[in-house]
């Protein structure tokens, strides 16, 4: 018999969690390209809530993504039926989605993206932790636990320019907090969805997201947002980056990972997220590249490579 989970019950038989391993060169290039395209959605973010509130602007991204992921589903005639033993398990995750998504939005709301990014990334060292717990076959080793630590060194560093102290303007320890709230959520989110993905097909996981998110997201913002929003142009690209990119193809393409990999070594990649988003942030927001950007990769990388490794 397997370890018994704390979460509602979706856990897979032990041998099919076992068949989940490291990265392959492909995977990893795979997981590489959804780092980089998360990278740039605390950007989109950032940009929808100068014209939309946080929960307002959370259900129509929410309901974009879901209309992707219906449309994968249909074109691909995967069942839409759910069976009684999934209806708990799908619920929960809808709530776990809604909740974290929730916090995200408010805490970005009320923060920098540099800020946002930073805290963000830790998500991969929660997964990390309750998969020893929880995932058979995914516990810590010495090596694993020296990559995390020198990846997470590097998005400190690369980000170390924006993190001076009271200085920064439109940061507060409350949107920090509920940041990092978010990210501990993310982090159980990764592996709820990796067990889920093992007895639950993948296009019913992430519609009970879409179906949950919506309605909860539609009703709080209906009891606790009264102000305008302004459908622009900058609003309209940025809920297509959310909404189609990244709950759309982004999550699709996450739970492809989790289903067939250890949810901690897709995590590790995910490390360069905050990378890729200075990076796109250069770019679209004509933010300074320094030093620290070049010295932060480079352990980043260095710490993802070292988290593969299988050390005694």
């Amino acid at each position: 018999m397997g370890r018994r989970s704390a979460l509602p019950p979706l856990a897979p038989p032990e041998d099919a969690s076992q068949a989940r391993g490291p990265l392959t060169p492909g995977s990893g290039a795979f997981a590489a390209l959804l780092a980089a395209l998360w990278g740039g959605n605390p950007v989109a973010i950032k940009v929808g809530l100068d014209d939309a509130p946080p929960l307002r602007l959370g259900w129509m991204r929410i309901a974009i993504g879901g209309v992707v992921v219906l449309a994968w589903a249909l074109a691909s005639r995967q069942s839409l039926r759910v069976l009684r033993s999934e209806w708990l398990p799908l619920a929960a995750l809808g709530l776990l989605f809604s909740t974290q998504l929730a916090f995200m939005n408010i805490g970005q709301d009320r923060t920098t993206v540099g800020h946002a990014a930073v805290i963000t990334a830790t998500f991969p060292l929660w997964t990390g932790l309750f998969a020893h717990f929880i995932v058979p076959g995914d516990r810590y080793t010495t090596m694993r636990v020296a990559g995390t630590v020198v990846a997470y060194l590097g998005v400190v560093v690369v980000l170390s320019g924006g993190l001076d102290g009271g200085n920064v303007e439109g940061v507060t320890i409350a949107g920090d907090l509920l940041t990092l709230v978010s990210a501990m959520l993310l982090g159980a989110r990764q592996v709820y969805l990796s067990q889920g993905s093992q007895v639950i097909a993948i296009h019913k996981l992430l519609l009970a997201q879409s179906v949950i998110g919506v309605a909860s997201f539609l009703i709080a913002s209906a009891l606790f947002e009264d102000e305008a929003y302004h459908m622009s142009s900058r609003l309209a690209v940025a809920l297509f980056y959310q909404g189609a990119v990244i709950a759309g193809f982004g999550f699709l393409g996450n739970v492809w990972l989790l289903q067939r990999y250890l949810p901690s070594r897709v995590s590790a990649v995910q490390l360069t997220t905050p990378v890729w988003g200075v990076l796109l942030g250069a770019l679209i927001l004509d933010e300074a590249i320094g030093l620290e950007l070049v010295l932060g990769g480079a352990l980043v990388i260095v710490g993802s490579v070292l988290s593969q490794r299988q050390g005694r």
